[in-house]
């Protein structure tokens, strides 16, 4: 860091702490009591099944030998493993080994994602468009997609819980719906195949002319709705029923980074900006209210990225403050109209290093159950999540990183269970399969690697490493 820029810090921090009172030093792991016992329900074994003898509780984690013992024995009265005693098992079994290159292309890569069924995987590039691979078929490419009107790169893309179409963004206020499901293997805009255009801007000039853009979409889980968060501040409800625009919401005081369904009902909304706060939307009350249901404060720059539990209550949220968070809605603040103050103010994360200084400082009105900090949030929007509910019982969270690696955290305590390292450049997402222990790393270097769990035996073993001469990027 130059002179001038150390210089610039100390004295912003100098001000900003004689304006808003210092920040505490930042808390790691959770300690929140009902979500600890809830993660604990989905992911522990049976009382019973921790007894190396009957009358004998044995230590936590169970080995698998003794679990199967103690189902053999039916100490659990069941006679046979529960889903949480399933979870137990295969937790311990994390897809950090033998990375494998899926696909290389000539440019960066910008999101991934396995369907929920994890047998498609569809990988966005920055200027190639989109390749959708068969899982259960070796990976072999499935549709093989050239975006329409793309601008700068894919920013997202969203398929349908039936599997049938996809939708995909890019730096335009115009969304692209393509049939997945039909023959067309490669499907070039309009050419061999028709990608219909989703309009979410009221303007009847050509889009092409417009300075706002898509930078996060998702589909309902009923498949009728696409919310999508844009850089004009706003959310934007698409009903694909009818074609139009049901609803659009001046969210943020800055652009709109990410956005999704709290749940299968459809009702509750959350939203995360450069404006460093996360919101929450219930539309059974907005017509009324016109305003979010809360905020929840507590990143000190702005969120890149959110995920949500799936259960109403809880989501995580990934930050340029190089920390990723987890929140209960319910914890909420009423003050919807609450006016996020920036530490440091010229401190742009495209280019800049976060300040050193400001690394372990807690926001003074932070309301989140946990902070995850290991990794690094520079460059572009990276990507985070919980992990499967089915195999691991959420008790992970996992994000991509700018120093080209995965980094897994522990749910519960915080701490730093795994880091993947492979790629040469920024990992801005990744995805763990539904089902199996399997996590898709992507990356600006334009490689998609696959890493598992091998299977014989050697857990401890350290995964593939390589040395290269890192490439910089400054957008």
């Amino acid at each position: 860091m130059s002179r001038w820029l150390r210089n610039y810090f100390e004295d912003r921090d100098s001000i900003n702490e004689h304006v808003e009172g210092s920040c505490t030093n930042a808390q790691l792991g959770c300690s929140d009591e009902e979500f600890t016992k809830l993660t604990k329900m989905q992911s522990a074994p049976d009382e019973r099944l921790t007894r190396v003898l009957p009358g004998r509780k044995g230590k936590l984690p169970v080995s698998p030998l003794k679990m199967l013992v103690g189902r053999e024995c039916n100490y659990n009265g069941r006679g046979r493993f529960s889903l949480s005693d399933s979870c137990h098992i295969l937790s311990r079994y994390l897809p950090v080994h033998s990375p494998s290159v899926i696909d290389k292309m000539n440019s960066c890569v910008y999101v991934s994602q396995f369907s929920a069924d994890g047998s498609l995987f569809i990988a966005g590039f920055q200027e190639t468009g989109i390749r959708i691979y068969n899982v259960d078929l070796g990976w072999k490419i499935h549709k093989d997609i050239r975006a329409r009107s793309l601008r700068w790169t894919i920013t997202d893309t969203s398929l349908s819980p039936d599997r049938r179409f996809l939708v995909y963004s890019s730096i335009s206020p115009v969304v692209h719906i393509v049939d997945v499901g039909s023959s067309t293997k490669e499907s070039y805009a309009n050419v061999t195949e028709i990608h219909e255009e989703l309009q979410f801007s009221s303007s009847g000039e050509d889009y092409e002319d417009y300075n706002f853009g898509i930078f996060s979409v998702k589909f309902s889980t009923d498949g009728r709705e696409i919310v999508a968060a844009s850089s004009d501040d706003s959310i934007y409800v698409y009903d694909l029923e009818g074609r139009r625009l049901s609803l659009r919401i001046p969210a943020h005081q800055s652009d709109v980074n990410a956005v999704c369904f709290a749940d299968e009902s459809g009702h509750i909304i959350y939203s995360g900006s450069d404006d460093s706060l996360c919101k929450v939307w219930d539309r059974r009350c907005f017509v009324a209210k016109g305003q979010a249901a809360g905020v929840l404060v507590g990143h000190l720059e702005g969120v890149t990225f959110i995920d949500t539990r799936g259960d109403g209550r809880y989501l995580i949220s990934n930050g340029k403050d190089q920390a990723i968070k987890l929140w209960d809605i319910r914890k909420m603040s009423s003050n919807v109209n609450y006016t996020p103050k920036r530490r440091y103010g010229e401190w742009d994360y495209r280019w800049m290093e976060y300040p050193e200084q400001a690394r372990n400082l807690r926001h003074p009105d932070d309301l989140s159950l946990a902070t995850y900090k290991g990794h690094s949030v520079l460059r572009t929007l990276i990507r985070c999540y919980f992990s499967p509910a089915y195999s691991t019982g959420q008790k992970y969270i996992y994000t991509g990183s700018t120093d080209s690696s995965v980094y897994i955290y522990d749910v519960l305590s915080g701490a730093q269970v795994a880091k993947l390292d492979f790629h040469d450049d920024p990992v801005r997402d990744c995805n763990w399969h539904p089902f199996y222990p399997m996590i898709v790393s992507s990356a600006w270097d334009g490689m998609l690697a696959r890493w598992e769990f091998p299977g014989d035996g050697s857990e401890n073993a350290d995964p593939i490493r390589r040395t290269r001469r890192r490439r910089r990027f400054f957008y």
